[in-house]
């Protein structure tokens, strides 16, 4: 029973920066890849970027070259730096195990981009 608790989020104007961070417990996560995923109200949750445990990421075309993952596995933490964010980056953020072995959602981290 892996769990993730998702920090960071805020309120910004378009075209600043959020830092988001991912903490999981229950196991240890350095063998998994994880992804960051969000969900806009009124939208289904989607995959916005993942990072294996070797380090190779993978980015929604949406949030390529604005946003980059990376990870730190000695603290089981991963993190999501988000620049030039837009309003449509509006959503909350969370994180998670990838494809079949996604885990139960958390609370997730609300991003607000907005003047």
């Amino acid at each position: 029973q892996v769990q993730f608790v998702e920090s960071g989020g805020g309120l910004v104007q378009p075209g600043g920066s959020l830092r988001l961070s991912c903490a999981a417990s229950g196991s240890i996560v350095s063998i998994y890849a994880m992804g960051w995923y969000r969900q806009a109200p009124g939208k289904q949750r989607e995959l916005v970027t993942s990072i294996t445990s070797g380090g190779t990421t993978n980015y929604a075309d949406s949030v390529k070259g604005r946003f980059t993952v990376s990870r730190d596995n000695a603290k089981n933490m991963v993190y999501l730096q988000m620049n030039s964010l837009k309003p449509d980056d509006t959503a909350v953020y969370y994180c998670n195990f990838v494809a079949s072995i996604v885990q139960l959602w958390g609370q997730g981290t609300q991003v607000t981009v907005s003047e």
